[in-house]
């Protein structure tokens, strides 16, 4: 990944993992390799409106498809989104951004977020460094 796609990437996590400090707490989720967070619905329209501010691209089940194909990608990755689910995202600069998958769960009182960075193109060696990297950032 060139340097500035990193230096974005690291610069909207730390911004989102800022935002959050105090309000969410992280867990390593190895089902996708993600930054996993789970809130109660009574806080969901302050945290959509914080992360918003980080990655203000979104589609849902209805969407998806107008969404630039590197993001169909993901999604398909990620196993589609179902009706009420969201799928957050950075500006896109050169098919590597920062994603937020926004999962509420059945039972309609909690939600999960789970955020990481995407690149297609991102040698293993090098995703491993940036993980660990944006790991000390989330403080897990």
């Amino acid at each position: 990944m060139n340097e500035l796609n990193q230096s974005d990437i690291e610069k909207t996590c730390k911004q989102i993992f800022h935002d959050f400090r105090g309000v969410l707490s992280w867990k390593w989720d190895n089902w996708v390799g993600s930054f996993l967070s789970v809130f109660n619905t009574e806080i969901e329209k302050d945290i959509r409106v914080s992360l918003e501010k980080s990655l203000p691209l979104f589609w849902d089940s209805s969407t998806i498809q107008t969404a630039p194909q590197i993001v169909q990608t993901l999604d398909n990755h990620l196993g589609g989104l179902r009706p009420t689910q969201l799928l957050f995202t950075s500006p896109l600069s050169n098919d590597a951004f920062v994603f937020c998958a926004w999962w509420p769960w059945g039972s309609g009182m909690s939600i999960s977020l789970r955020i990481a960075p995407f690149n297609e193109n991102l040698p293993k060696s090098e995703e491993d460094v940036l993980m660990e990297q944006l790991k000390m950032l989330a403080k897990i």
